[in-house]
């Protein structure tokens, strides 16, 4: 047989198995659906986002139990920027142009959210987004599911203040040296002068992510406190640098009764390994806490418990915010009947879920959820007892009335009134 025949022979067969593996690959594409998560599971901020990377397999896991979403399955697609806020940047970019992932949950500080902000935006990609944070930003590609300040900031500062939480008057805001902190604590301060509290009670202090050393930051807070005047602590540290904070607060003996921390960034989870006993009546404020009692809640909780075999219980805000978002993109994609982007976006608007929390929260049009407002007591267990809760879900208020430059903006993101930070609606051809 002469080499010519051979070739001619080969050839075909060779391309006609390279097509059917092609095909093969390309159906096998078509027949999931992806699912990007973008958190850090390793460096400083794993403490606490490396949880939410399993609370979404999780979630995958129980829709795929169900049949998937539009006859397909979910597929995860979970990626490490190990805390490097360059590096969320380009594993968002990976996420959406070469994995093609439908949906993308992932981040926890401001850093990494600002990151990838632009990347969403030149991609037409959708970022959900599961932490509180300090509102100021609206984009029509990220879904911002946690607490903005007018949930969770301010509500705690008006508790601390009342009677019933103390009678707070001099205070210490206290944070990690980012974004988040920066600017919660410039909106605090803002809504503290406007309650009449003066300048020289309100101290401000930053430190790095990672801060190990808390001995000279915690005796400065105990001589702020020691004159007789009320003193409390808003706590917007961040990250691994929390059980240090609190370890300092037990050995220099900083009890709640003295000075009370109440803690944004902080939930059942980071404190697990330092114990309760020595922190109790201490303070957290969330939209949501493992101690809530609920059916739904109920659920949640045992439904985290089996998927990792009974060796974890522990929920937080974070993971009951995903488990919301996630609901919710799962019902805006059955709704929309595809996972396009400017559908599933317009079909998110209007969804609600009866969250672990006990109440209904729904998606407003400004990207946010209405949620309650809780504010709970640690307990010598580790766990927290709420205290205090709104009535009701609080709208999300995006741009705060208490800084002079956002005071009349808006945050509007209905077609065709697409407005995410004019003072005016202003139409938009897209």
């Amino acid at each position: 047989m002469s080499r010519a025949l051979t070739a001619r022979g080969i050839v075909p067969t060779l391309l006609t198995v390279w097509l059917s593996l092609a095909a093969s690959t390309l159906h096998a594409a078509e027949g999931t659906i992806k699912v990007g998560i973008l958190h850090s599971l390793s460096g400083t901020m794993a403490i606490s986002e490396s949880v939410l990377k399993d609370t979404v397999l999780m979630l995958i896991a129980d829709q795929n139990k169900k049949g998937g979403l539009l006859g397909k399955k979910l597929e995860p697609v979970v990626v490490d920027p190990a805390s490097d806020w360059d590096a969320f940047a380009e594993k968002a970019r990976e996420l959406l142009t070469r994995e093609k992932v439908a949906i993308v949950f992932g981040c926890w500080t401001s850093i990494s959210r600002k990151a990838v902000l632009p990347v969403f935006e030149q991609l037409n990609g959708l970022l959900f987004y599961p932490v509180q944070y300090e509102g100021e930003e609206s984009s029509r590609n990220i879904f911002y599911l946690g607490a903005a300040p007018s949930q969770q900031a301010i509500p705690a500062v008006r508790y601390l203040m009342s009677k019933e939480g103390g009678g707070v008057r001099r205070w210490v805001l206290l944070g990690t040296d980012y974004i988040y902190p920066r600017t919660t604590n410039r909106i605090l301060s803002a809504y503290l002068a406007s309650e009449g509290v003066s300048e020289e009670d309100i101290t401000t202090i930053y430190t790095p992510f990672g801060h190990s050393d808390w001995r000279e930051i915690v005796a400065r807070i105990k001589s702020l406190g020691a004159d007789g005047k009320r003193t409390a602590v808003i706590s917007t540290i961040n990250g691994d640098a929390n059980a240090h904070f609190y370890r300092e607060l037990i050995a220099q003996q900083v009890s709640a009764k003295s000075i009370p921390v109440m803690a944004l960034s902080v939930g059942e989870r980071e404190l697990l390994d330092i114990g309760g006993s020595g922190l109790t009546g201490h303070l957290a404020a969330w939209n949501y806490f493992q101690s809530v009692k609920s059916p739904e809640n109920d659920v949640f909780v045992k439904m985290w418990a089996d998927f990792n075999e009974q060796r974890d219980k522990t929920t937080n805000d974070p993971m009951e915010a995903t488990f919301i978002g996630f609901r919710m993109w799962a019902q805006a994609v059955s709704q929309a009947g595809t996972t396009d982007v400017n559908a599933v976006r317009q079909a998110m608007y209007g969804q609600r879920v009866r969250a672990p929390s006990g109440f209904e929260v729904v998606m407003n049009t400004n990207h946010h959820l209405s949620k309650p407002a809780m504010i709970g007591k640690l307990q010598a267990t580790g766990t927290f007892e709420v205290v205090w809760q709104s009535i009701s879900p609080i709208k999300a208020t995006v741009w705060s009335r208490y800084l002079p430059e956002s005071a009349k903006r808006t945050a509007d993101w209905t077609f065709p009134w697409v407005c995410g930070g004019c003072t005016e609606p202003t139409f938009k051809d897209w």
